[in-house]
C-alpha cells in the first residue's frame, strides 16, 4: 500500500479512487479532521497549536502571506509522507482563491521535486476524457503495488 498525495488536496473523488485501489490517499480534509477532533487543541475555531505557524515556516519564508504558511502547515507534512502523487492540471474552481493558488503552485512544485512517482493528468471535460482519466489513474496505482 502506497501513500498517495493528491492535488488538488481537497479532491475527495480522487481520494476515493486511490482508496478503492488499496492505497492511502493523503488529502487536506483528513489533516483538518485530525486538528478539529484532537482534544489537545484548545483554540477553536482556529484549531491550531502554537507550533502550527512554525511548521508552515519550513515550507514558506516568513515574508510569504500567512495563509500560505498556514495551508503549508497542513499540506507540507502530507507531501513528506507521500510515496507517490497524482496532480490534476487546470482543475478550475477546485483550487480556490489567489492565496490558495499560490499555495497550490508551491504544493505542485514540492510534489514534483520530491523524487516520487507522479501522475500528471488534465482535468476531463467530457465522458470520453473521464473514462480515460480513471483508466490512467487505475494503471498508475496498480503500478505502485
Amino acid at each position: 500500500m502506497a501513500k498517495v498525495i493528491i492535488y488538488p488536496t481537497t479532491s475527495l473523488i480522487l481520494a476515493d479512487l486511490v482508496d478503492r485501489m488499496g492505497h492511502k490517499a493523503l488529502v487536506a480534509p483528513e489533516a483538518v479532521r485530525d486538528r478539529v477532533t484532537n482534544p489537545e487543541i484548545k483554540s477553536p475555531p482556529l484549531n491550531i497549536t502554537p507550533e502550527e505557524p512554525k511548521k508552515g515556516l519550513k515550507y514558506a519564508a516568513v515574508d510569504v502571506p500567512s495563509g500560505i504558511r498556514g495551508r503549508m502547515a497542513l499540506i507540507g507534512p502530507l507531501i513528506e509522507e507521500a510515496d507517490a502523487g497524482i496532480i490534476l492540471d487546470d482543475p478550475g474552481v477546485l483550487t480556490g482563491c489567489a492565496g490558495c493558488n499560490r499555495t497550490n503552485e508551491l504544493v505542485r512544485l514540492l510534489i514534483k521535486t520530491k523524487g516520487i512517482p507522479v501522475l500528471d493528468l488534465k482535468y476531463p471535460r467530457d465522458d470520453t476524457e473521464a473514462r480515460g482519466f480513471v483508466a490512467r489513474i487505475k494503471a498508475f496505482l496498480e503500478g505502485l503495488k
